[in-house]
């Protein structure tokens, strides 16, 4: 079901600090994010290893947790280092698993699989989420959905001409143009570009830096560690040389980050911004832009959960295919090649 050699957002850093205990399920299992007195990052087990209540249920003490069943203290490598009414030591088999753990781009970074293969450098660049250059704000949905429909949604962007018609999309040739695809170690790339557009999409109507024809474009990857996804988006005057890679001055470019980690096999954690390099200092420019978008994200969530709901009841009935589906097949595809082979080595 899910890859689990990867690192996964488990939450935004702004989400956990003092002596907040947030719970949150990633691939099936409850996690307990919370910050030593260092400011350092630490993800547990959400489970007591005494009686498994909920470690979030509990309170911080120094660096560690305390278990507010019967008082079993866990610093932050999970270890029980006290035993109310043990003189000395503790219990044998009470301490809890510790899941590596990356602070990186306004995000906290778990490895659910083997703690042996955790490196720090197999995350996925999302640099533009942090870069001063850039402004942008941490935003979260919580789908109710399983995760592969999400990236389903995020390979085959001819959706946009009908699901966000008034948002994000507003123009038929979206649909109409046949994206470059290219194959990638750990994903793929989709290169789309909309030349000639009479006009600009909805969502940047009121933000216009310049009138008249737009070239348009959108550049995507997703990989499949993680589920990450990053795109190079923008408007340009038409015929200014943006398909050649000059960005006129005018240009209204943006770099979005939409990242999907597996709650479990119905549920999903959405995590993603949206970058600008213009009109960086203006914060409302940054929250009104955001809010655009959200309006688009949510059309997806009603669509894809609504989707989600047919499948529950439709059985083994087979879906159709259609051209426009040839980006997500492959990553169906390179998904189910990474599960097998995690399993095959798990069975060795």
């Amino acid at each position: 079901m899910f890859i689990r050699n990867a690192w996964y957002v488990g939450s935004w850093s702004h989400e956990i600090g003092g002596e907040t205990l947030l719970s949150r399920k990633i691939l099936g299992e409850t996690l307990l994010f919370y910050r030593a007195e260092s400011g350092a990052a630490v993800v547990l087990r959400d489970r007591c290893g005494h009686r498994f209540a909920p470690l979030s249920k509990g309170r911080r003490e120094g660096d560690g947790v305390r278990c507010m069943y019967h008082g079993l203290l866990f610093n932050p490598e999970g270890r029980c280092i006290e035993e109310p009414g043990r003189k000395s030591g503790v219990s044998p088999h009470t301490s809890v698993r510790r899941y590596p753990t990356v602070e990186r781009y306004k995000q906290i970074w778990v490895w659910m699989g083997d703690p042996d293969l955790a490196d720090p450098a197999l995350i996925p660049d999302c640099h533009f989420q942090d870069d001063p250059a850039w402004a942008s704000i941490p935003a979260y949905i919580h789908y109710k959905a399983d995760y592969r429909l999400i990236l389903d949604n995020l390979m085959d962007f001819s959706h946009l001409t009908f699901v966000h018609a008034t948002t994000l999309g507003g123009s038929a040739s979206i649909a109409t143009t046949t994206p470059k695809i290219e194959k990638l170690k750990n994903g793929a790339r989709l290169t789309r570009w909309y030349l000639g557009e009479p006009e600009i999409a909805p969502y940047l109507r009121g933000f216009n830096t310049f009138d008249g024809p737009v070239d348009r474009w959108h550049v995507y990857e997703l990989d499949i560690r993680g589920n990450v996804f990053t795109m190079d988006s923008g408007s340009a005057p038409a015929g200014t040389g943006a398909p050649e890679g000059h960005r006129a001055p005018a240009a209204m470019q943006f770099r979005a980050t939409q990242i999907v980690t597996p709650e479990d096999g119905d549920n999903s954690h959405f995590f993603w911004t949206y970058a600008h390099n213009f009109n960086i200092t203006d914060a409302t420019f940054t929250r009104t832009l955001a809010d655009r978008i959200t309006q688009g994200f949510e059309e997806d969530r009603l669509m894809i959960e609504a989707q989600q709901a047919v499948i529950d009841v439709s059985g083994d009935d087979q879906m159709g295919y259609i051209r426009a589906d040839n980006a997500l097949t492959i990553l169906r595809r390179m998904i189910d090649e990474r599960i097998d082979g995690e399993r095959s080595i798990i069975g060795a």
